[in-house]
C-alpha cells in the first residue's frame, strides 16, 4: 500500500489510514490550513530530482518544482564516509544514479522534524542509518529500526564532523558541524536551527518562522555561545542560495545581538 505523504510538510508516515490531521503541522510551529495528503509514487509523476555541486565534496539535492516547505538536502563526501544532512520527500532513479556515483551514504542526519520527510525510503535505498535527536521522537511518523534517537549535546561522526544540538526551534534542533567544508575554513550546515535569511550576511533564529513566534534572548545567546566551540567560515541554510560564504561565525554573533537588541533584552 502507498505510504501518505503531507502536502503541507512532506512528512511520510507509516502504511495504514493517515491520521485526520498530521501531528508535525498540527504543532504550533507549523501551518495548517488544509490536510491533503500524496504518495511517493505521485512525487516521481509530477516531480524530478535536482541535483547540484555546492563545493568540492558537497552536492544540494532538491525537487522540481518546488513542493511543500521546499527545503533541499546535502550530501556531504569524506573519506571516512558520506552524509545525507536532512532529507527531501523525492526519491527517484536518476537522484539514486547521482548519489551512488558519489559514493552513496553512510548515515542520514536530519536536523529537525520539518525535513524528516522520506528519511526511511532513502535509508532502506542506500542501507543507511538514521541519526534524529531523542527530544524530537514524538514527530517521527513512520517509525523504523533504522531510525537511532542519540542523546546529549553532540554526536562525534567521523573526519572531524560533529551534529551539535542547539534546540531552539525544536528541542532536539541539530547543526553539522563540517571543519573540512569550504576549503578547510569549516562550514555549518543548518537547517532551520541557524536560518540563513534573504539578507546578505545575516541569520536568524525563531521557534516559528511561519507563524512568526521569536526565541527568548536567552536562548539565542546561548546558542550562538554553543556554536564557539566549532569554527566555521561558510554556512549552508535550507534552501538553494541561502548561504553564507564567509565569516560565517562572526555574522552569527553579529545577528545574535541584533536579534537580543531588538527583543530590549
Amino acid at each position: 500500500m502507498p505510504l501518505p505523504i503531507c502536502r503541507a510538510c512532506a512528512t511520510q508516515f507509516a502504511e495504514g489510514e493517515p491520521p485526520a490531521e498530521c501531528p508535525v503541522c498540527a504543532d504550533e510551529r507549523q501551518p495548517l490550513i488544509e490536510q491533503r495528503w500524496t504518495t511517493i509514487e505521485e512525487l516521481r509523476e509530477r516531480h524530478r530530482g535536482d541535483v547540484r555541486e555546492e563545493e568540492p565534496d558537497l552536492l544540494g539535492i532538491g525537487m522540481a518544482p518546488s513542493f511543500a516547505i521546499g527545503q533541499r538536502a546535502l550530501l556531504v563526501r569524506s573519506q571516512g564516509g558520506n552524509v545525507l544532512w536532512d532529507c527531501i520527500p523525492l526519491l527517484e532513479d536518476d537522484i539514486v544514479e547521482r548519489v551512488r556515483e558519489a559514493g552513496g551514504i553512510d548515515v542520514i542526519a536530519v536536523s529537525h522534524p520539518h525535513y524528516y520527510s522520506s528519511m526511511v525510503e532513502w535509508a532502506d535505498t542506500f542501507d543507511a542509518p538514521i541519526l534524529l535527536h531523542a527530544a524530537d521522537r514524538e514527530f517521527v511518523m513512520r517509525p523504523d529500526p533504522r531510525i537511532e534517537h542519540w542523546e546529549g549535546d553532540s554526536r562525534s561522526l567521523w573526519d572531524g564532523m560533529t551534529l551539535v544540538r542547539l534546540g531552539g526551534h525544536f528541542e532536539g534542533g541539530t547543526v553539522l558541524h563540517w571543519p573540512a567544508g569550504a576549503g578547510g575554513r569549516g562550514a555549518l550546515l543548518s537547517g532551520d536551527v541557524v536560518q540563513v535569511v534573504p539578507d546578505p550576511g545575516w541569520v536568524s533564529f525563531m521557534y516559528s518562522y511561519p507563524n512568526l513566534i521569536p526565541l527568548p534572548g536567552a536562548e539565542v545567546e546561548r546558542i550562538a555561545g554553543a556554536l564557539e566551540a566549532y569554527p566555521f567560515d561558510r554556512i549552508y541554510g535550507a534552501w538553494w542560495e541561502r548561504k553564507i560564504d564567509r565569516n560565517g561565525m562572526a555574522v552569527v554573533r553579529r545577528s545574535a545581538e541584533r536579534y537580543v537588541q531588538a527583543l530590549g533584552a
